[in-house]
């Protein structure tokens, strides 16, 4: 009996290890993968800026690292106390002024430097709505809770928001040509702005994403189709009903890994990754263990062997910590 409908997924021909460096950039999903590949010990780089959940929220911060003369003094302003910018999110926000300028700075320098070295980028969309400031005319990443009232809100029509990435990519491939750029759009739910709003918006990305997917380089991970039809459950949702459940994130990334990484791939198909992610999974099982008796010769000798195994991977991969 068949209970579930599978998406079809083949290898992609670039792939990346534990040698190469990723960027994710978006959505809070983006956040969820790339959380998961740095706890796996992967070279991940995720959102210098917060999560930005629309096109020009990225759009913005990728066109601050390419016009190295961009100016951050407008999209900064404080409120009651705290400083805070609105390309940004409130992750980045500070007690003061030079604080959140030398954060924001931190953030341009370490995805111009993301951007230059990382052998794939992996951008996250989660909705088409947007929230014009009108004072300043920017596109916020985030409202920071200033009066609805200093907005304007509408929907990004599918021809500006494939322009929109359109130009991301344009900006990545002259900094980078050899990057692979992968678009997703994100599971998550965004509810606030409406049932239908929300499938109207994911209906845009989705239409727009798959227009730039026609430029060489650029490429489309199904995460919100491997949601909506592999994972068609609401088990499969955490409590509020709107994000995936961490279940869910696992399996998206096991499936995520499986193309890209070519981990979780066909028994038949051994890939270096693989044996890596095997060896880091074991050993943060390990590290994990609570002994019965932690001053047992037995135990010791347990963690002097672990500790051979993390020098011995690190000796390949420097960057791993544990």
């Amino acid at each position: 009996m068949k209970l579930q409908t599978n998406i079809p997924l083949q290898p992609a021909s670039k792939q990346f290890g534990y040698e190469e460096s990723v960027l994710l950039l978006g959505s809070c999903f983006a956040e969820n993968i790339g959380n998961t590949l740095l706890d796996n010990k992967f070279q991940a780089v995720v959102n210098p800026y917060g999560i930005l959940f629309h096109p020009l929220a990225i759009e913005r911060v990728l066109q601050d690292v390419y016009n190295s003369t961009a100016s951050i003094e407008e999209t900064i302003f404080e409120l009651d106390g705290i400083w805070k910018s609105f390309i940004a999110h409130s992750q980045l926000n500070s007690s003061s002024r030079a604080a959140l300028v030398d954060k924001l700075t931190e953030a341009k320098e370490q995805l111009a430097k993301s951007i230059a070295k990382a052998s794939h980028i992996f951008i996250t969309l989660g909705t088409a709505w947007v929230y014009q400031h009108k004072e300043t005319g920017i596109a916020v990443a985030n409202c920071h809770k200033v009066p609805q009232k200093e907005f304007v809100k509408g929907i990004l029509p599918i021809e500006e928001t494939e322009a929109s990435l359109k130009r991301q990519c344009a900006i990545i491939q002259e900094i980078n040509p050899k990057a692979t750029i992968v678009f997703t759009v994100s599971p998550v739910r965004h509810l606030k702005d409406g049932f239908v709003e929300n499938m109207r918006s994911k209906a845009h990305l989705i239409s727009a994403v798959h227009e730039v997917c026609e430029i060489k380089g650029v490429q489309y991970f199904p995460a919100y189709e491997l949601m909506m039809d592999e994972l068609r459950d609401y088990r499969f949702y955490a409590t509020d009903m709107l994000h995936p459940s961490q279940q869910a994130i696992e399996y998206i990334w096991e499936k995520f890994l499986e193309v890209y990484a070519g981990v979780y791939a066909e028994p038949s198909r051994s890939t270096k990754a693989k044996t890596t992610l095997k060896e880091v999974q074991s050993i943060r099982q390990g590290l994990s263990h609570r002994p019965f008796n932690a001053s047992s010769e037995q135990h010791q000798e347990f963690l002097r062997k672990l500790r051979i195994r993390i020098e011995t991977l690190q000796q390949e991969y420097p960057h791993i910590e544990f």
